[in-house]
């Protein structure tokens, strides 16, 4: 490597990097994406100068490299989640067409440029916006096209957790698809024209929208705050970590395919936060629930200015001698040290869609995990966080899928190659 990776972004753009955060963690924990300077991350000059398109729509992700896009990049403003389901008797063969038209579009589309079949013209005036397409196979899949054989001990069904109230109708799926943009007519189109080329082949099974804070929002690049107020995605995994490429992406060997190496697996879940319930607490109680200070991101038990990236003092005591971090806070229940050194590269988007039958908010998080194995990252912290995390009682999984993200695209090659050619 010379310190420049596929997708155009630096080593340096990756290193000096604070998270665009959301809840997460499985039980919600800090949820957040790696972030970037967006100029260096995509080399966005390519179409400054248009006319009609400003910085932020000239932003470029490049779909050819070594993993897909959407993993390390700058987590975008908004993002369109769907799932699509094989329609019945297409094989190995439907399955490659399809895969080999998707790929065809997402490098058009993410090069800013109108896809000749099924253009639409909705985003006919924007630029690139940042655009990444990222696409994952459920267990299913592989089964529906006569693959069962290449299908990798990990992609196991997600074990129950207690207190889950899961919607089979909107998680799972035989094929998933993460489109972030900055711009959310660009991502709806990526999308309309993913399910008008899936026509036949496949049919949309479910779709979530979400967004995060646009790009520039803020004074200062900053860790992000989900719909509970807190600054949220401090102790996300950093690039610069030694091990980092271990947590996130596959490697071939043992139980692991081939076909899988430089891919990742996702974990999806949609956690509505009882936002009602949440608001009615006092701020130092909410502060005590989550273990940090909801001005700063600071850990308790921090002296004031000590910031979001102070080191977690687990040990640390108040002046009543009591744990300045009780024993069911969330960053205590959910750090790594707790859990085996199981760490996940969250990249999770709030969602709001209107009111429940209830009354109450139907908002909270659109939870995003990638890690090369899921029986070490998600599953072992999920369950410990199911039984003993304060943050719970104020949280409600209610959808779910698990999914092989499938490797990146060398270019003239299409997604999914290793799996139906290797």
């Amino acid at each position: 490597m010379d310190g420049t990776t596929d997708r155009g972004f630096t080593r340096r753009a990756l290193i000096g990097t604070a998270g665009a955060g959301l809840l997460a963690g499985a039980g919600a924990g800090a949820a957040g994406a790696v972030a970037l300077d967006r100029t260096a991350a995509t080399g966005a000059a390519s179409t400054a100068g248009t006319p009609g398109i400003g910085a932020l729509g000239a932003g470029r992700v490049r779909f050819h490299g070594e993993h897909q896009a959407g993993i390390l990049e700058p987590q975008q403003a908004r993002v369109q989640l769907a799932a699509f389901d094989l329609a019945q008797g297409v094989g190995r063969d439907g399955l490659r067409t399809l895969f080999q038209r998707w790929s065809r579009a997402a490098e058009r589309l993410t090069a800013g440029e109108p896809v000749e079949e099924f253009e639409d013209q909705v985003a006919l005036d924007a630029g690139p916006c940042s655009l990444t397409l990222t696409v994952g196979v459920g267990a299913s899949l592989l089964d529906k096209a006569g693959l069962t054989d290449r299908r990798p001990a990990a992609l196991e069904p997600l074990p129950a957790f207690p207190g889950d109230a899961l919607d089979p109708a909107r998680g799972d799926g035989d094929l998933f698809v993460q489109i972030g943009a900055d711009d959310a007519l660009v991502a709806v189109h990526a999308l309309r024209v993913l399910q008008r080329l899936a026509a036949g082949t496949a049919a949309l099974r479910w779709q979530s929208a979400g967004f995060a804070r646009t790009p520039g929002a803020a004074a200062q690049t900053v860790t992000g705050r989900n719909l509970m107020g807190q600054i949220d995605g401090t102790n996300n995994p950093k690039p610069t970590e030694d091990g980092f490429a271990d947590k996130v992406f596959c490697t071939a060997g043992e139980d692991r395919p081939a076909w899988l190496a430089g891919g990742s697996y996702l974990v999806f879940r949609r956690i509505r936060m009882l936002l009602d319930h949440w608001e009615a607490l006092p701020v130092d109680r909410q502060e005590r629930v989550i273990g940090r200070r909801k001005s700063d991101g600071a850990p308790l038990g921090t002296p004031a200015g000590a910031g979001e990236h102070a080191p977690v003092d687990l040990a640390a005591r108040g002046q009543d001698d009591a744990l300045a971090i009780p024993a069911d806070a969330h960053i205590r229940v959910a750090a790594p040290a707790a859990n085996g050194g199981a760490a996940m590269l969250r990249r999770g988007f709030s969602y709001h869609d209107g009111l429940s039958a209830d009354g109450s908010p139907d908002a909270g998080l659109l939870f995003l995990a990638f890690q090369s194995d899921p029986r070490r990252g998600f599953t072992p912290v999920q369950r410990k966080l199911s039984r003993g995390d304060g943050l719970s009682r104020f949280l409600r999984h209610e959808a779910s899928g698990l999914y092989a993200v499938l490797p990146g695209v060398a270019a003239g090659g299409y997604l999914g190659q290793e799996l139906l050619e290797g």
